[in-house]
């Protein structure tokens, strides 16, 4: 009977801690720093699990959507929703994985209901958000006064 003789292997490396996350950085090799990558990891994980269930059903493993959220304990919206991303034109995915999607899109603006056609999907993700007030907006005319709300000062109380 052979002893047990144990190997040990040093990697150097840092742990460097961003908000939410944690990112491990390699040294640089012969003069030539790592491959860093700006991949979104909700985008990623979403991507791959979408087109792991898309894979499932067109498999046969399981017969609807419904029967398939049992299954894996997901809601049958949420699971409808991701079930939608591998129908993402294939630039748009790929920017996804390889970290040059635009900085406005997350994952709960990818798992927006989004048109069939591809050129329509990047018009619609190439967009911002619509923007939060008025102010905002550039180039675009203010609303006609009726249409805006019409503000009235609160009665003033005296206090005795």
């Amino acid at each position: 009977m052979t002893a047990a003789t144990s190997v040990t292997v040093r990697v150097p490396l840092t742990i460097r801690r961003r908000p939410g996350r944690k990112t491990i950085v390699t040294p640089m090799t012969n003069g030539v720093s790592p491959a860093v990558t700006h991949a979104d990891p909700a985008l990623v994980k979403a991507l791959a699990r979408a087109f792991r269930y898309q894979r499932m059903l067109d498999q046969g493993l399981y017969e609807s959507i419904t029967e398939m959220a049992g299954a894996e304990r997901l809601d049958r919206g949420y699971l409808g929703r991701l079930l939608r991303l591998p129908l993402l034109a294939p630039d748009i995915t790929d920017g996804i994985i390889n970290g040059r999607q635009p900085h406005s899109m997350g994952l709960s603006r990818l798992m927006e209901p989004l048109p069939g056609e591809w050129g329509a999907q990047r018009a619609r993700l190439s967009r911002c958000h619509a923007p939060a007030s008025l102010s905002d907006r550039r180039g675009e005319q203010p609303p006609s006064g009726s249409e805006v709300p019409q503000v009235r000062p609160s009665p003033k109380r005296e206090i005795a």
